[in-house]
Parts: C-alpha cells; structure tokens; sequence
C-alpha cells in the first residue's frame, strides 16, 4: 500500500513541477533581456520526465516472478531544457530592444495557448494522482476499520 502513495505522490510532484515551469514559461512571454541585462529573449523551458526504474526492469522481475505485474515506482523529473525553436522576430519599432535600423525585436518563443493547453494537460494526470492517493487512503482506513472487527 505505501507504493501506491510514493506512485502517486511522485507523479503529482512531477505534474506540479510541470505546471511551475508553464507558469514560468506564461510570465516570461514578453522578456526580452536576461537577468544580467543581456539583451537576448526569454527560452521556453520544458521537463523531462522518466520512470524511476527503467521498464525493462519489471520485464525481467515478472520473468523472475520476483515483480508482479503492473507494478511500478512513479516517475522522476530528469531535466528542465530550453526550447530550440528560434524566438519570433517582431516589428515593433518603438520597443527599447527593437534593433535601431529594422525596428525588429526578438521576442521569446513562447505561445501562450500552447503553454495554457499544457497547463491543462499537466492538471489532469495531478487530478488523477490526487484521486489515487485519496482512494488509496480510503482503502487502508476500511481495511485497518476490518482488522478491529
């Protein structure tokens, strides 16, 4: 039973982590300088994720019969990686870092729709992970509620 909840906590960690990182992504939009005074655009930033264990593990404990099937260990964050796509070049001659002869500014490559349907795609597997969790406690609660009968 304790699995279910490491499972379940660390997917939530993961999801929440996620949705940390989109926010950041949403409130940097329109940054065009770096925190030194670079003048050089916002990146968007994105998370790896993966297995705890790698999946060829359970593979070789259910051969071994020593992993039931199904079973697993959650999911960790690996990395935060920076978008490779180019920033968009926006004409906007009266912006402070639009280049003097063209009036072009380089904007972040971030799209805001885009970052608001990963938001909601990061909130429903938490949502999930938050059910599992509290079922798994319900679970528990009637089986220790069985054990004093």
């Amino acid at each position: 039973m304790a699995s279910l909840f490491d499972i379940s906590a660390s997917g939530m960690s993961a999801e929440r982590f996620r949705m940390d990182t989109i926010s950041n992504n949403v409130a940097n939009a329109s940054t065009t300088r770096q925190p030194d005074g670079t003048q050089m655009p916002y990146k968007r930033q994105t998370v790896v994720t993966s297995p705890r264990r790698p999946f060829k593990h359970y593979i070789e404990g259910f051969r071994r019969k020593d992993i039931p099937p199904g079973g697993g260990d959650g999911v960790k964050v690996d990395s935060v990686v920076a978008d490779p796509a180019p920033p968009k070049m926006v004409y906007d001659p009266g912006h402070p870092d639009a280049d003097p002869d063209t009036g072009i500014v380089a904007m972040p490559n971030v799209n805001v729709v885009n970052e608001m349907v990963g938001l909601i795609s990061a909130s429903r597997p938490y949502e999930a992970n938050v059910t599992v969790f509290n079922e798994s406690k319900n679970i528990m609660a009637r089986a220790l509620d069985i054990g004093r009968t």
